[in-house]
């Protein structure tokens, strides 16, 4: 297992699109300052700029080639030779991405900072409370690792669309209309008033967990769950993805 996750990390370390990414998650969280200059300065420092949309993004596209190309390529064999089980591939794919998308969202953090002081320049004092009676700070910090937990339920229905897909093209597609559009077709089917206590629980109603820390009195009215339930049903879908994508990627034929 540790040898598949240093093999993942090493081929991670050394694709360009790892640290493009990075660089256009400065410019985007940017251009969203700009965007949303007329928002509470406490909300746009508390939810990082808008960052968690753009690792978003920048995940599913680098989630989707990790597993597609390699089928495409075919070089997925060399790695199932190598390991011992095909499970140690897997979960050292998803591994080394939560690995991924903890720098991003540290690295958010860190702009955030670098863009508070310098080009916007915001008159926050980091210790006047916010939001749930907490200071600017920790509001930033807990929103950045609750949106770990959304992005990694992402991750993994990339992952399952991977194992179910061998084009990265039709996959990055695919996880990007099941990822935004699904969160409005989940909010039009509750806003119809129908079937509402079942429906609340889809998984695409857990996308919105880190929106609705930001700005709880708006979308509570949309996923009809508080922060706590949209929580662990995030986990309980992950665990869920995870665990499915496996078990069509030990019976996918190479």
């Amino acid at each position: 297992m540790i040898f598949s996750i240093k093999q993942e990390l090493y081929k991670l370390v050394h694709r360009k699109i790892t640290w493009i990414a990075s660089i256009i998650l400065f410019f985007l969280m940017l251009i969203a300052g700009f965007a949303l200059a007329d928002e509470s300065k406490k909300l746009i420092l508390t939810l990082t700029f808008d960052s968690s949309d753009f690792i978003m993004f920048i995940l599913v596209i680098v989630g989707a080639t990790c597993f597609s190309m390699e089928f495409q390529n075919n070089t997925i064999l060399t790695l199932l030779y190598k390991s011992a089980n095909k499970i140690y591939v897997y979960l050292s794919k998803y591994i080394v991405l939560f690995l991924y998308n903890v720098f991003l969202h540290l690295l958010a953090l860190f702009y955030t900072i670098c863009l508070r002081y310098t080009i916007f320049n915001y008159r926050v004092n980091w210790s006047e409370l916010y939001l749930y009676h907490q200071p600017v700070w920790l509001n930033m910090v807990t929103a950045s690792l609750i949106d770990l937990v959304t992005t990694m339920l992402i991750i993994a229905i990339v992952f399952l669309l991977s194992c179910l897909i061998n084009s990265s093209a039709i996959v990055i597609a695919a996880s990007l209309l099941v990822t935004f559009i699904g969160q409005n077709i989940s909010s039009e089917l509750m806003n119809g008033g129908k079937l509402i206590s079942i429906m609340k629980w889809n998984p695409f109603n857990m996308v919105d967990l880190t929106r609705q820390y930001g700005n709880y009195g708006m979308y509570v009215l949309t996923t009809h769950l508080n922060n706590q339930e949209l929580l662990m049903g995030s986990l309980v879908y992950i665990l869920i993805f995870v665990i499915t994508g496996y078990l069509i990627f030990r019976r996918k034929r190479f």
